[in-house]
């Protein structure tokens, strides 16, 4: 991780600023950067700003997106003092694309020019970070008062499904927008090392071909903000709660191998089926997977033709209460995500809550940032490897109560730094140390 500035107490910016604005793909995306801004918005309440705003699309936008969404009578309610804004379209059916766009600029600029001091964090640097720089540049020539600073979280998909899209196509205009939009913001931070590295050496192929100095400048000043997780909701899952769940699932009387994240090619679901398929030691246990995506009908299909089909369960409607008691109840979780061109694993957060959660050993792979999620506290697999999993599993699955629980605290002791109030209070520290904002005047 790279080391922070000196850490400026977080109380000089919350003297100054009042409210947070998160940009984002919010609920019911399931996303694990939707949790994300949930747990910045959470935390942002408990350290004392007045106000928090997530602002995001309307919902039959999300649905006509082809996102994969939990079922909205289940979305958990934000606490009181979050306000969720979904701007309407302006303009009708002359402008053919945009129209939601505008919206949500529109919204920014009423906000930044209403006099209230305000911290804008967006999240994905296409389109929300774009929307942030294009509605703090038309704020500011209103010729109203403004006192916004802004802070741009680039994610994985930023940068493999947008940047380097745009690199290999040899469309110098579009990368030029998004990195300019990126880097024109206060703070400017990563989800992690790794997607730091993608961000560099995206920006390096452009440099090279365009004279520009983009490189650079990510270098210097592309800070690492890990994901913010509410660890509370993991660590304190009550037995009952788990009990409960499993009975009303039907996974109380065998134990369970668990996947439980979006369902794409990325995700590596095959390889997982088919290594527990040849586990000798997986032969009394089941298998859960959990989530929902573009290859939900595929993994159903797979799930249904395995010659243990009884023993593979597809879960497509687990909501944010059940997760934690899914994860806590299984004895192992196993994530065999791989590197896509259109997506690579630049952290891997539904890791980190299983790590919270207990449950059993973590096994993945060492794709694209998930080893900065892990460290040294789970089971490595190979990438496309079904045999490393079935290998993985036979361990696992023989392991004593007592070794599993070992596995278990090292694994949650890890995962706390990446507490929603620790990673809140660490991008106050950066905004305090690139704003200047001056320290509160002693009582």
């Amino acid at each position: 991780m790279s080391a922070l500035p000196p850490a400026t107490a977080p109380a000089a910016v919350l003297e100054r600023y009042r409210r947070l604005v998160i940009v984002v793909r919010a609920d019911p995306v399931i996303c694990g950067h939707s949790v994300e801004a949930r747990n910045l918005a959470e935390a942002a309440l408990q350290q004392g700003f007045e106000e928090v705003t997530i602002l995001t699309w309307p919902i039959d936008r999300l649905e006509a997106a082809g996102l994969p969404l939990k079922p909205l009578d289940r979305v958990m309610e934000y606490s009181p003092g979050i306000t969720v804004e979904r701007p309407d379209p302006v303009g009708d059916y002359r402008v053919p694309d945009g129209r939601w766009q505008a919206g949500l600029v529109g919204r920014l600029i009423e906000l930044f020019t209403d006099g209230v001091p305000t911290v804008c964090l967006s999240l994905y640097l296409s389109p929300h970070t774009l929307a942030v720089t294009e509605a703090v540049t038309a704020a500011r020539r209103t010729g109203l008062p403004v006192d916004v600073v802004t802070v741009a979280e680039a994610v994985g998909s930023d940068i493999t499904n947008v940047v380097r899209t745009c690199v290999a196509e040899g469309r110098f205009g579009a990368a030029a927008h998004v990195l300019t939009s990126y880097l024109a913001n206060d703070v400017v931070v990563a989800v992690s090392e790794y997607t730091k590295e993608l961000i560099v050496s995206a920006a390096t192929e452009i440099d090279a071909r365009h004279g520009t100095s983009f490189a650079a400048q990510s270098a210097e000043r592309v800070r690492i903000s890990y994901p913010a997780l509410d660890t509370a909701s993991y660590l304190e899952v009550s037995d009952a709660d788990v009990v409960e769940v499993l009975e009303r699932r039907g996974l109380a009387d065998a134990p369970y191998v668990l996947f439980l994240s979006r369902l794409t090619e990325a995700k590596g679901v095959p390889d997982l089926i088919t290594g527990f398929e040849r586990s000798t030691a997986a032969a009394s246990a089941r298998l859960v997977i959990a989530g929902r995506g573009p290859q939900e009908a595929e993994i159903r299909a797979l799930a249904a033709a395995s010659p243990l089909a009884d023993r593979i369960h597809v879960l497509t409607d687990v909501d944010d209460t059940e997760k934690p008691a899914l994860m806590q109840g299984a004895v192992a979780f196993v994530l065999p995500t791989l590197p896509r061109p259109e997506f690579v694993e630049t952290f891997g957060i539904a890791v980190v809550e299983k790590m919270l959660a207990g449950g059993g050993v973590v096994a993945t792979t060492t794709t694209g940032g998930v080893p900065e999620a892990v460290g040294d506290t789970a089971k490595i697999i190979g990438i496309s490897d079904p045999d490393s999993i079935t290998r993985v599993l036979d361990e696992v699955l023989l392991m004593t109560d007592d070794e599993r629980t070992a596995w278990e605290e090292r694994a949650r002791e890890y995962a706390l730094q990446f507490d929603r109030t620790v990673v809140l209070r660490k991008i106050l520290e950066l905004v305090a140390h690139e704003v200047g904002v001056p320290e509160p005047a002693a009582a």
